[in-house]
């Protein structure tokens, strides 16, 4: 990742706005730089009273090769976040709606299929004569309910080793 001057900065970043305005992201992620080359040591709750003024630093990404970042000096933040907000908002245009309909009737969907997951299917009627079919569709309902509850059961514990190695 490259350190650059703030102009830089603020140049690049509209070309990689101008370069991804179709299609692509852009990771953007603001930090308060207190580094100062030694170990830290830790402030008691009480005596926290720390008066010194830290240098910010913005850092972008694309996901791909372009990295780049800059540090801004605490008496240089009010003109920088003047001319990078006002390029933020020129920017911003091409950000897409959120489609809450959509979202809303997807998670009613998923929340009728967790739920007829849960439920229990009840197998009743005759094993002969009239009802035969209907009892054989319950079963068959059953087991295909016992699978997708035994394919739910194995993605969860996936996800829980995954998270942990």
């Amino acid at each position: 990742m490259q350190l650059v001057d703030n102009d830089t900065f603020l140049s690049q970043l509209t070309t990689l706005f101008n370069d991804s305005k179709e299609k692509g992201t852009i990771w953007l992620t603001h930090k308060r730089l207190s580094y100062d080359g030694e170990d830290a040591t830790m402030a008691d709750g009480e005596s926290a009273e720390d008066t010194r003024e830290y240098p910010c630093l913005l850092r972008v990404t694309d996901g791909g090769s372009n990295k780049f970042s800059t540090k801004v000096e605490p008496g240089q933040l009010e003109k920088f976040h003047a001319a990078y907000g006002a390029l933020l908002k020129a920017s911003m245009t091409t950000l897409r709606k959120r489609d809450k309909k959509r979202e809303k009737t997807r998670a009613e969907e998923a929340a009728k299929r967790r739920k007829k997951m849960t439920e229990a299917v009840v197998v009743d009627g005759p094993k002969r004569g009239s009802g035969r079919r209907k009892r054989q569709r319950q079963m068959k309902a059953a087991l295909k309910q016992q699978e997708s509850q035994q394919r739910f059961k194995e993605r969860g514990e996936r996800a829980r080793r995954a998270q942990t190695s």
